[in-house]
């Protein structure tokens, strides 16, 4: 089973490192992994995809919990949540083609970010689903080139993570 797991870290040096090391160490996978600074520069938030069991997830839990410069996890399992990832795609557009690769990027709400003589870069933001039927859209064209981030998540609705004064706290 897939699981997105936000964690809350003191923005560190090495704080990346044991995190990974956690789930290399004792054998979890890592599917993707996203790391940014929150409003507060002494903070960063991970957005880690994972896959296991229920018992693995408890273990990842825990281990997570237990290191030093972790002040918060949250595992999305039981919480209502929007996710999004982006991609940056680049694709052969030939003259006759460059139309239709236009019209698809439009309908995805996407945007070339780079025209060359025979490709165009597009960027693209959404939830897993629309990424895959975008992807397969462009295929027939010729992908060359393509990068992502994984999925971000948020909790929906009230339900936030509210950083404060260094800590995170959980309000809803």
């Amino acid at each position: 089973m897939r699981h997105i797991i936000s964690v809350l870290v003191e923005n560190e040096f090495g704080v990346l490192a044991r995190v990974a090391g956690l789930f290399s160490a004792r054998g979890f996978n890592i599917e993707s992994l996203c790391v940014a600074e929150t409003m507060d520069p002494t903070l960063s938030i991970m957005t880690i995809v994972t896959t296991g069991n229920e018992f693995i997830l408890e273990q990842i839990l825990k281990q997570l919990n237990k290191l030093i410069n972790v002040i918060k996890v949250v595992d999305f399992k039981n919480v209502d949540y929007v996710a999004r990832e982006m991609i940056l795609v680049k694709v052969a557009a030939e003259n006759e083609k460059r139309e239709e690769i236009l019209r698809l990027t439009e309908i995805f709400r996407g945007n070339i970010v780079d025209v060359a003589p025979k490709t165009y870069t597009i960027m693209i933001t959404g939830d897993e689903e629309k990424i895959k039927a975008f992807l397969n859209l462009l295929k027939p064209f010729g992908i060359k080139d393509l990068v992502r981030t994984g999925p971000i998540a948020i909790p929906r609705g009230d339900k936030i993570i509210k950083i404060k004064e260094g800590k995170g706290e959980d309000h809803g």
